[in-house]
């Protein structure tokens, strides 16, 4: 397999993991829910999650248990992104080519977003 079809295959088993642990978007909470899946799945390449999942392969072969590890690589980016756009960090008006969270939810929900995001993930690899 050549290695644009490898990532691309990855990427998706990343996107449709993620899409299976994350509240859908009229779970109430249902505009924490919405600010949170806006940023996730905002159009992002799952650098971090398909590298860790190479690595393990790599290293190891094949493992159940990466892809929810790996995948909480890509909810702690996701949280430091919207923190960063903040108005009292970066100031951000569009993250890839998208209104940021905070000017689409306000910073309240933005911030409380990204928290959720940061809990997922500890949440998910304090598992196993």
């Amino acid at each position: 397999m050549d290695i644009k079809t490898y990532l691309e295959q990855k990427r998706r088993d990343v996107d449709r993991f993620l899409e299976s642990i994350l509240p859908a978007e009229n779970v109430p909470p249902a505009t924490l829910h919405k600010a949170m899946r806006y940023s996730l799945f905002a159009g992002g390449k799952r650098v971090r999650p398909v590298l860790a999942i190479a690595a393990c392969e790599a290293i190891c072969g094949s493992s159940p248990l990466i892809l929810p590890l790996a995948s909480t690589l890509e909810l702690i980016h996701t949280y430091s992104l919207i923190h960063d756009d903040l108005p009292a960090m970066d100031n951000d008006d569009y993250r890839r080519g998208k209104l940021t969270n905070h000017k689409v939810f306000g910073e309240a929900m933005a911030i409380l977003a990204g928290d959720a995001l940061l809990t997922m993930a500890f949440d998910l690899g304090s598992r196993r």
